[in-house]
């Protein structure tokens, strides 16, 4: 039996192909996860808020 390397190479192409795709859009998810935890996301208006921290 003789090892088809060409069925081998393209597999392997493919394989690095998507690793280096996952971490393209990893990346991208990153700094939207950043921004969005950085933002001011606060639950509270400002008048709750003052209600909050007089307790």
């Amino acid at each position: 039996m003789e090892i088809n390397w060409i069925i081998i190479v393209i597999v392997a192409i493919a394989a690095i192909g998507l690793v280096a795709y996952l971490i393209r859009q990893n990346q991208k998810d990153k700094e939207k996860v950043t921004k969005y935890f950085n933002a001011n996301t606060s639950e509270f208006t400002d008048e709750e808020d003052e209600l909050n921290n007089q307790r």
